[in-house]
């Protein structure tokens, strides 16, 4: 201690300012002040998420201290792609750029307040830099060079302002990397074997029996989709190729795989016929091909042989835990199988007499095979769907019958991927935000390429307030599934919102909007993010859509079910709505 009240430590200090800002307000106070609050809450976010804290934000500064200076330059760096992408939909004269400098060193700390060189050194740094730059000290390279991905051009010496010794000045060499979504562009391959497994074609000339070849598709996916080793693009995408057409090369373009499964079943009374056909999408060459002609009991035998001919082809072996999460949640009963098959073609049609029928068809498989896992969880997301859409007549006693086959699910078999992101979701609603954030890593660790889990363990760090986690995630989600349902987009909307990425929220809801057309949540969002950038016409009328979907909404019941973990957050969202002209 230096004297009572006082104390010293080592920190990494990250100043940052604003080039230009007495310009800035002169052309246009008020816009570069509203432009200011939502920078200033982006920096706070990524210093938070980061390991850091802000210690001061006076006008267009901003000081934050780091435990650890590797820290405090990524958070830098992560700072100034997020700018330069927002500053990307600015007009010229309005782009706002922050220079940052980074230094390692002795501080003294008295409460929330730091002093000294180490803090005067950080806005030396920051002075020498350009708009849109990181200068870091000498002291900061020593401890980052070798521990982080990145090139530093060395500035040489500078004397500057009360500091006796001369200042070694390095700087960060950004790279063009974006944080931009990869939707409708060009997709590279991944860098492990890549597959999409088209819908097998219904051969049986019974278009009743579409659900049984939609189905195995499905079944084939889920199976493979938890083996690590490959990258599976998910049902979503893969069956918009349904019925069509196409050369295996365009969809592993459009998709961006090497590999595509396709074939066909016919099913007849206790006998069926399946072939299947691995291609090189690439190429054009067949890897290899094969028909199964069975008892219609050996249906989960077919499941694992196409899986292995798979793995065999692409010379992948299946780790043991591999093949414990491959059988996760499976039956051996071909009754209870097809009743869950069937109940597929109906839940994702998304509508409340489809939801009743998925879920009726999800009960009798669980009639007939009690230990057969899958059908829990879906009957879990049953009534949560019923929830989500308003279709359900008793919210309350929904969300616990949602609960209580999540639990039985996982109670029957632990490795149901799909069980965990349901479970995520009630933990979350229960404000339980760190079990929810729990469940959530659980279910992506057991399917490391389902699409679904990332995207509503996306979900789960919006509310948690951890936005730019919850983009990655949602991104991940997307590259999986590249054509991706309307909520994926929804999610992200949400993330960008939160991080004041109101443009880039637009963009995602405007995407949804399609096949939400009905949906107050999105034009929720639409009215709150033009709001935010002060289109008030337009919010105004995203809000007339919302009071005409739902003349009786109001904002006191809306903000008790948003489970926003961080009040700020929430009261933002809430008073851009207000603006749009959304009352109590």
């Amino acid at each position: 201690m230096t004297e009572e009240g006082f104390k010293r430590k080592l920190s990494a200090i990250l100043s940052a300012d604003v080039e230009g800002y007495s310009r800035l307000m002169g052309e246009d106070e008020e816009t570069t002040i509203r432009t200011l609050t939502a920078y200033r809450e982006v920096l706070t976010h990524l210093v938070e998420q980061h390991n850091g804290r802000v210690i001061d934000s006076p006008g267009d500064n901003l000081l934050a201290d780091f435990a650890s200076v590797v820290d405090a330059v990524q958070c830098a760096v992560a700072v100034q792609k997020e700018i330069k992408s927002r500053n990307d939909v600015l007009h010229e004269n309005r782009k706002m750029q922050f220079r940052i400098g980074v230094n390692l060193g002795d501080v003294i700390q008295e409460e929330n307040r730091i002093y000294g060189d180490g803090v005067n050194i950080a806005a030396r740094l920051e002075s020498l830099c350009d708009g849109g730059k990181i200068c870091i000290s000498g002291t900061a390279f020593e401890h980052v060079e070798n521990k982080l991905n990145l090139k530093f051009k060395d500035l040489g010496e500078h004397q500057v302002k009360n500091i006796v010794k001369p200042l070694r000045v390095y700087r960060v060499e950004m790279s063009d990397e974006s944080f931009e979504l990869p939707i409708n562009e060009g997709l590279q391959l991944p860098d492990k074997p890549s597959i999409a497994v088209l819908p097998f074609d219904n051969m049986s000339g019974d278009t009743s029996q579409e659900y049984f070849s939609d189905g195995l598709t499905e079944q084939i996916i889920t199976g493979i989709s938890r083996i690590s080793e490959l990258f599976v693009v998910a049902r979503n995408s893969t069956f918009t190729y349904k019925g069509k057409a196409i050369k295996v090369q365009q969809v592993g373009r459009e998709l961006g795989v090497q590999y595509v499964l396709e074939g066909s079943v016919q099913k007849s009374d206790k006998r069926v016929r399946i072939t299947a056909q691995l291609i090189d999408a690439i190429s054009g060459h067949h890897l290899w091909a094969e028909t199964y002609d069975r008892d219609l009991e050996d249906i989960f035998a077919i499941q694992d042989e196409i899986t292995i001919k798979i793995m065999h082809a692409l010379q992948i072996e299946l780790t043991g835990g591999d093949q414990w999460r491959y059988w996760a949640g499976q039956t051996t009963n071909i009754k209870a199988f097809t009743k869950q098959l069937e109940g597929f073609k109906y839940f994702y049609r998304f509508t409340k007499e489809d939801n009743a029928q998925a879920r009726k068809l999800f009960e009798d498989a669980i009639a007939l095979d009690p230990n057969y896992a899958a059908p829990y969880s879906l009957l879990g997301y049953s009534y949560l769907n019923s929830i989500y859409f308003n279709w359900s007549e008793n919210p309350l006693e929904s969300f616990e019958m949602a609960e209580k086959f999540a639990q039985k699910a996982i109670a029957i078999d632990d490795a149901t991927d799909h069980a965990h992101s349901l479970l995520s979701q009630i933990r979350l609603f229960q404000r339980q935000y760190d079990t929810a954030i729990e469940e959530a890593e659980r279910a992506v660790a057991l399917n490391p390429n389902g699409s679904t889990a990332y995207a509503l363990y996306g979900f789960t760090l919006v509310f948690a307030g951890k936005f730019e986690d919850a983009i990655s995630m949602l991104k991940k989600a997307i590259r999986l599934n590249p054509i991706p349902p309307a909520y994926y987009l929804f999610f992200l909307g949400l993330a960008y919102r939160g991080i004041g990425r109101y443009e880039k929220a637009l963009e995602a809801y405007q995407k949804a909007l399609p096949q939400y057309p009905n949906t107050i949540v999105v034009q929720l969002g639409l009215a709150s993010c033009y709001s935010a950038l002060g289109r008030q016409k337009e919010a105004q009328n995203a809000a007339a859509e919302v009071l005409k979907l739902n003349p009786n909404f109001s904002i006191d019941f809306y903000s008790m079910t948003v489970p926003f973990k961080n009040q700020s957050d929430l009261d933002r969202h809430l008073n851009d709505l207000r603006r749009a002209g959304i009352s109590n």
